[in-house]
């Protein structure tokens, strides 16, 4: 058997598989997606088996090939559909075959790790083989290979009679907690006799004597009540002994989720069930578009299609956007599924995702709920794959490889022939025009589930308020509508695209901004640690007391951050609590769950945050929403921008009055006349749709065309435009005339970490030369970065365009 193998080493010139000789002893081992060891120049290497050929489907001289030298799994890591899916993605989006691999596994299976066989049954285990397990009834998976009993213990591992457990090593290692057994239990009765005149030590025993508490920790028997002196005079006496017990690292353990019945559809949720699960029992690769308004009941359309999914035996995928993943969402699929669901996020530890991941790869989970990199979940059998708010950007990968979950998941569903189901209240243009040509299904649910009237929209022109001389953060009408909350103890929501406390300093006689030494861009000011912050490359330095430029001392921060709104809010209404959700006050782990939960709890009145408070939240007491300037999205250089502030408003909107009392909505704006912000005013999608359509088609944006974004980056601006001038002349010599090369430009961030950026931009519809185009650059800047740090990032249907 030949073994081809993919190996370990991020470098375009070794980007193909190798081949390699598969020993005798290793034919039973060796599958596609095993780890292996191998021979690579004078090292030994890690790889990734992508096939295996019999000698006699090939022309290669067997006798110049190298041997594997060794195989670090048991059970592969990767499934045969996994590797299939890597040599289809780094085919069409240009990628290093071994960084999708990489990609798709979670950091922890990259660490250092070895595998073993661990006893089941030890009666199931010949004599001889047995003897070779240690005390811990272990047998690690490289001795077996040594004494050539892989085969054997391959065959047990099929009865059941052994597992396979993995040993992690680095920074992920498999948590422990002291734990107390009973190093006999067959001489339990004689042990008790012994005893009968100590009470509390045979008590002890006697409780760990039975079946059910074989495996009992320290800290367990403590609070049960038995005593420290019993148990280490016990352990002194030979009668039970102390060891570290590895403990399943749940980051939801201890707590109790309540049992949730299905809830009954109305009818626009039961038309919608009706037509997923006909695809589902039909094993239809069709994809549905779910286009609900805020709190129509899409996550419980979700439920009752998995509850179907597994009653078939099959497996599901939920992804929710990264920020969107609120304990809400986890709280409802645990309630309803219990231990059958896995959650992957970034918000774990490595180990818990680990193992999370394990759960699925094993069979235990047949549920995931994740962010973006769950979509490369090892599932087996898949009966479906949901996309909750479709429209997200948190779905696109922006560092390499940079995948898009919607691309992966129209993949895996054809690979299974399941539905795939895009939800959203505000579905990205790209969806509803496929939608509208009948690429995809569409499904609607114009109504919230409750009949509750969507919340009343006012629009606040900001120039107006400047003009009666109101030149507070607050216009009048939310200042008073604030106020009235607080009275009723209802609680806001207040919205703010941006962190820190202010956008920046100003010196107000020389107009001096200071600007971050590596970036061309202005520092943002945070009050708690005095500091000026660049948030592109994280430099910072002491906020300045006189201007740099001309010594004044009128230097002032300007522009509005969370912080600021949080001081200005406490200064102005001084009884309300404010509870602030945004980057610098979610960073530890577990605090974004803690601070929706205080919420929750009606522990504060005003919720402040940024846009991971505009989705996913569903609290009965929100009755006022308000964005204090609704322009921070409008004005950016993308072509995007007025379709994300109609997202982010419609979503913003949709918190207020989901349940008995009726909401309020005031968005606050210097352009009250911009379509995005009426046609919010208005809960029109399909008004703005039409006019950001007309829009997309005169600029030759998708959904018209597709876009793919160069991004050319040296430390001298002379080799940086050079190098995009002849980027550009190689786009020239593979495209026809239809298509549209803009560029090389500067970026709109010209300068980020002391590295000059030049964008070209390409716009197509159909291109046949265009793979081998950017196979060549891809190849060609490769071997440039090595030699001269000279990096060229290429972005298919790119969605930060800065």
């Amino acid at each position: 058997m030949i073994a081809q193998v993919i190996v370990d080493v991020a470098a375009k010139s070794v980007d193909r598989t190798f081949d390699y000789l598969v020993p005798e002893d290793l034919q039973e081992v060796i599958q596609p997606g095993v780890r292996v060891l191998v021979p690579f120049g004078p090292r030994k290497i890690q790889g990734y088996v992508m096939h295996l050929v019999s000698d006699d489907e090939t022309e290669i001289e067997l006798n110049r090939l190298k041997p594997i030298y060794e195989v670090k799994d048991i059970q592969p890591e990767l499934t045969e559909e996994l590797v299939k899916l890597s040599e289809w993605y780094s085919h069409y989006f240009v990628a290093k075959r071994i960084s999708v691999l990489e990609a798709m596994l979670p950091s922890a299976v990259k660490a250092k790790y070895t595998k073993a066989f661990e006893i089941v049954d030890a009666e199931a285990i010949p004599e001889m083989l047995l003897q070779r397990f240690d005390k811990e009834g272990r047998y690690a998976y490289k001795a077996a290979q040594q004494n050539e009993d892989v085969a054997s213990l391959l065959n047990l591992l099929k009865r059941g009679a052994v597992k396979e457990v993995t040993i992690l090593s680095q920074h992920t290692s498999k948590k422990t907690q002291r734990a107390v057994r009973v190093i006999r239990p067959d001489l339990g009765d004689s042990m008790l006799l012994d005893l009968e005149k100590r009470p509390k030590q045979y008590d002890v025993l006697a409780f760990l004597l039975d079946e059910r508490h074989r495996d009992v920790t320290l800290h367990e028997l403590k609070e049960i009540g038995f005593s420290t002196s019993a148990i280490n005079t016990l352990e002194r006496n030979g009668f039970i002994e102390k060891y570290d017990a590895i403990v399943k690292r749940d980051p939801y353990a201890g707590r109790v989720f309540e049992q949730e019945t299905k809830r009954a559809l109305t009818d626009e949720q039961r038309v919608a069930y009706e037509a997923i699960n006909e695809a589902v029992a039909a094993q239809q690769a069709k994809t549905f578009l779910l286009h609900g308004v805020t709190g129509s009941g899409k996550t419980e359309v979700y439920l009752q299609i998995i509850d179907q999914v597994l009653e078939r035996n099959q497996e599901a995928m939920m992804l929710v956007p990264e920020i969107a993943l609120t304990p809400q969402m986890v709280q409802r699929f645990k309630s309803r599924f219990g231990d059958e669901v896995a959650v992957l996020h970034s918000g774990l530890s490595h180990g818990e995702r680990y193992d999370e991941w394990q759960k699925i790869r094993d069979g235990r989970a047949r549920v995931s709920v994740g962010a973006r990199s769950s979509v490369f979940a090892p599932f087996k059998n898949l009966g479906m794959i949901i996309i909750d708010e479709e429209h997200e950007a948190t779905y696109k990968q922006e560092d390499y490889p940079r995948y898009h979950a919607k691309d992966i998941a129209e993949w895996r569903c054809r690979y299974h022939h399941c539905p795939l189901v895009l939800g959203s209240a505000t579905p990205s243009l790209e969806s509803y025009a496929r939608a509208t040509k009948d690429v995809y299904t569409l499904l609607s649910m114009p109504t919230r589930v409750n009949q509750q009237p969507l919340p009343k929209i006012k629009i606040r022109d900001m120039r107006e308020e400047l003009a009666n001389g109101n030149r507070s953060i607050f216009s009048e009408d939310l200042a008073e509508a604030i106020e009235t909350r607080l009275d009723k103890r209802e609680q806001i929501v207040l919205f703010l695209n941006r962190r820190g406390y202010a956008s920046f300093m100003l010196c107000r006689d020389c107009g001096h901004v200071p600007q971050c030494p590596n970036c061309d861009i202005s520092m943002t000011y945070h009050k708690t640690t005095d500091e000026l912050k660049c948030h592109y490359c994280g430099h910072h330095e002491p906020a300045p007391f006189q201007c740099p430029s001309c010594g004044s001392e009128h230097i002032r921060q300007m522009g509005t951050g969370t912080q600021r709104v949080e001081e200005l809010i406490q200064a102005r209404f001084p009884t309300a609590r404010i509870i602030r959700m945004d980057v610098d006050t979610t960073s530890k782990k577990g605090s974004h769950e803690k601070l929706l939960k205080d919420f929750g709890e009606g522990k504060g009145d005003i919720l402040l945050g940024t846009q991971m408070i505009a989705k996913g939240l569903d609290f009965p007491n929100i009755t006022l929403v308000g964005v204090l300037n609704a322009d921070t999205m409008l004005n950016l250089p993308d072509f995007r921008s007025s379709e994300r502030t109609y997202q982010i408003l419609t979503q913003v909107a949709g918190r207020a009055g989901r349940h008995e009392k009726q909401g309020e909505v005031i968005i606050q704006t210097y352009n009250p006349d911009h379509y995005a912000i009426q046609d919010v005013q208005a809960n029109d999608y399909l008004a703005f749709y039409n006019k950001e359509m007309t829009v997309r088609q005169l600029a030759k944006y998708p959904p018209y065309f597709y876009l793919i974004n160069f991004t050319i980056t040296h430390e001298k601006m002379k080799e940086a435009l050079k190098a995009a001038s002849h980027v550009h002349q190689i786009l020239l010599q593979h495209l026809t005339d239809k298509a549209f090369i803009l560029g090389p430009a500067p970026a709109a961030l010209s300068r980020i970490n002391n590295e000059f950026r030049f964008q070209i931009l390409l716009k197509y519809k159909s291109e046949p030369g265009l793979i081998d185009a950017l196979r060549y650059l891809e190849d060609y800047y490769h071997e440039r970065y090595e030699q001269e740090k000279l990096a060229l990032r290429i972005d298919i249907g790119p969605y930060m365009m800065m």
